[in-house]
């Protein structure tokens, strides 16, 4: 039975299989970054809270990188999506928090959307070819490589703890609360 809630996320089943549990978990946490952008125009998704730099546009430029890093790069072995691949990473290791700035609410939403539907591709591939168990190609300096299973939990984890900067943002933005 799927449920979906009030903002519209479909909640991760409670009763499924482990690579359904993380993926519901993935999306679900997918679906909060969205409702927290929901409706926001490009003053707002510029807009930074106390001391912080951190935007709402950036965190989706953010994550959109994070997407194709993780499943296209590391876990495919294959080069960074557009726009992420002309990136001089090393002079600019920070680029897709301050360039989000650039870019309209319809450019940083479709970029992200567009990550997340490729990473869904590479993901569901990297199951049919080897399951959970299938390490990255990419390997990290010691010659060890994160599993796809851990590579999921790692991308829940990394939207789970955005969402919460998400959160305080929007609140401040425009008194959106939720959790």
């Amino acid at each position: 039975m799927t449920i979906v809630d009030d903002q519209g996320r479909t909640e991760p089943p409670i009763a499924a299989d482990e690579t359904a549990t993380l993926l519901g978990f993935l999306d679900y946490q997918r679906s909060t970054l969205a409702w927290k952008c929901a409706g926001l125009d490009a003053a707002a998704l510029a807009a930074t809270v106390a001391a912080s730099t951190m935007t709402l546009g950036g965190l989706l430029k953010h994550l959109a990188y994070v997407e194709s890093d993780w499943f296209s790069r590391a876990l495919h072995g294959l080069d960074c999506d557009p726009p992420f691949d002309a990136v001089d990473w090393k002079a600019d290791p920070d680029w897709e928090w301050h360039s989000a700035a650039e870019d309209t609410p319809e450019q940083l939403r479709s970029l992200w959307e567009d990550a997340v539907e490729r990473s869904r591709g590479r993901v569901a591939e990297a199951l049919a070819g080897g399951g959970l168990d299938q390490l990255a190609r990419r390997t990290w300096p010691d010659g060890t490589a994160p599993s796809l299973r851990w590579i999921l939990c790692h991308m829940i984890e990394e939207y789970a703890r955005h969402n919460g900067h998400a959160d305080l943002l929007r609140e401040a933005l425009d008194g959106e609360t939720g959790e």
